[in-house]
């Protein structure tokens, strides 16, 4: 029962980088029901928000970055028992146009953050990996752990990639106790729709606002796309296993979605009439399909998705409802943040709503 597993982070110390994302602020409130001793999440808010964080005494939330190492000494001087690194520069089509940032973050931070946590004797470094990202687009499916590819789209896979290679370093030089997860196109309440967002929050706020649905390629390419109490439960199941010592675990849902039927049911649930539009693929997007093996996860931590597609979907619409002021906030905000880098960044043309704003993958 996942109860037992819960029970385990009782008065513990834990960290959270990123803790202010859709998976960070997730995976912290249910932590929270374990009643730890202390929840710190460092988030330096480039693509969070502190609204998202559950309010709790227990919980010390630090603005800053990662590459921060005033905050990270703040954040490991309380000297976590566990340590879940989900911070990263999110997500492909912003690694094409920041290059710089997306190493900065996925590759520097991450060793910096295993710097830190190899001077602590935490239970264990749990790294929040991207198998979208990591397989390539040639393996075969469904996407087993032992495979890898060196032959990859964008910064962002290689970067998630390279805090892979770092990880492994780390358990094997240092002995730091780590385990790799790699998720797959999650999606739920906490991640707001916008410029660099994944598919189904764009999809959402623009069915919601009667916008048609755009789609980057024939609607046939299909995705894993796996609800976030899901991955919550795999991550801290992740936490306190030792037979995924060392080892990366897929965490999916282990089912084939087609992206048009993703966005016919977005249309249902929102009650939109509003009709889909087909635009050219992405000239990186080489991915046709995605479905991850859970076999390795099923046996080592007993993990099984519990929440189809179609619940996952509907709660996250109820999110969003429920959150239309703050999400509303949330993108005059990144609108304003795409105007200052498109300034500064005379090479990186401003995206279009509709030409880059839905990223299918993690």
């Amino acid at each position: 029962m996942f109860e037992s597993v819960l029970t385990q982070y009782a008065g513990k110390r834990i960290l959270v980088t990123g803790g202010a994302g859709c998976i960070g602020s997730n995976l912290v409130r249910v932590l929270l029901q374990a009643e730890p001793e202390k929840i710190i999440i460092i988030d330096d808010l480039s693509a969070s928000y502190e609204w998202n964080i559950p309010k709790n005494p227990n919980i010390v939330f630090i603005h800053g970055s990662i590459l921060d190492d005033e905050k990270m000494r703040e954040a490991f001087g309380f000297t976590p028992d566990y340590i879940f690194h989900l911070a990263a520069h999110f997500a492909n089509q912003n690694s094409i146009d920041y290059p710089e940032n997306d190493l900065l973050t996925n590759a520097l931070g991450t060793l910096r953050t295993l710097r830190f946590t190899a001077k602590t004797k935490c239970t264990k470094f749990v790294y929040a990996s991207s198998g979208c990202s990591i397989y390539g687009n040639n393996a075969p499916l469904p996407l087993t752990e032992d495979y890898v590819s060196l032959h990859l789209d964008t910064p962002y896979q290689i970067t998630k990639l390279v805090g892979e290679l770092y990880c492994n370093f780390y358990h094997n030089y240092y002995n730091v106790p780590v385990a790799i997860a790699r998720y797959f196109n999650v999606f739920g309440p906490g991640e707001v729709p916008g410029l660099y967002r994944n598919v189904i929050p764009n999809f959402f706020w623009w069915a919601i606002n009667g916008i048609p649905l755009p789609i980057t390629g024939t609607g046939e390419e299909t995705r894993d796309f796996t609800y976030v109490d899901d991955i919550v439960e795999g991550t801290l199941r992740m936490g306190i296993s030792e037979e995924v010592l060392g080892e990366a675990v897929n965490l999916a849902s282990g089912t084939e979605t087609r992206i048009l039927d993703l966005a016919n049911q977005i249309n249902e649930i929102t009650g939109s009439n509003a009709e889909i539009e087909f635009k050219p693929s992405r000239d990186w997007d080489s991915i046709s399909r995605r479905r991850a093996s859970i076999e390795k996860a099923g046996k080592l931590l007993g993990y099984k998705p519990k929440i189809g597609l179609k619940t996952g979907l509907k709660r996250t619409f109820d999110w969003f409802l429920a959150k239309s002021e703050e999400i509303k906030q949330a993108l005059a905000r990144e609108a304003s943040w795409v105007e200052k880098h498109a300034r500064s960044n005379h090479s990186a043309a401003v995206p279009t709503r509709h030409g880059r704003g839905s990223d299918p993958r993690h």
